[in-house]
């Protein structure tokens, strides 16, 4: 009997999906994708960003959010750190365009400083091995705007110039990831 449970929740185990994103010194993703930035639509080539030097690609759940309003913030007033390091940050979410335009632009979050980009269809966030989640149906932003779609887990990659990934960041509370990211991009400043 003992064995026959062991073996259910072996099988159980085996045939759910799991998540675990890339880790470090894993070859990151290449992607292209809307974004937007101080209001204005634009596109994001990550293969570009890389050549010019490191990349932060942060992904988070929802813009409009608590935890994602703080995240985009706090890097907004780290932003002059990250440029001084060489490194351009990208913010990933399953939002549509629109949204994020307005989220680019708002004082109070993105500040007009740190683009963000489009991954209404989840593509790129799995392509990073991170989970995709319903988000409740009828959940509202601080705004009190619907959300209307999937959630990514917070999960922060620091790419460097090669196109591997020097850090993966999650678990931790949305500005750490900044602290975290910004220690990193300054770390691979050094070495150059």
């Amino acid at each position: 009997m003992k064995t026959h449970a062991l073996a259910t929740v072996l099988a159980l185990a085996a045939s759910s999906a799991t998540y675990a994103a890339l880790p470090a010194g894993a070859e990151a993703p290449l992607f292209e994708a809307q974004a937007a930035l101080a209001g204005k639509a634009q596109s994001f080539v990550l293969k570009e960003a890389i050549a010019r030097g490191p990349v932060v690609v942060y992904f988070y759940p929802a813009a409009y959010t608590n935890g994602c309003n703080l995240q985009a913030r706090t890097f907004a007033d780290k932003q002059a750190q990250f440029v001084a390091a060489g490194a351009t940050v990208i913010g990933v979410s399953l939002d549509n365009i629109r949204r994020l335009t307005e989220f680019s632009a708002d004082p109070e979050f993105c500040a007009g400083k740190v683009a963000v980009a489009s991954d209404a269809d989840g593509r790129i966030a799995r392509a990073y091995d991170l989970q995709v989640r319903e988000v409740a149906v009828g959940r509202k932003d601080v705004r009190g705007v619907e959300i209307g779609h999937d959630a990514v887990e917070r999960t922060t990659f620091v790419i460097d110039r090669s196109g591997r990934i020097a850090a993966t960041i999650s678990g931790v509370a949305p500005a750490t990831h900044v602290e975290q990211a910004l220690a990193a991009v300054q770390s691979l400043a050094a070495v150059r």
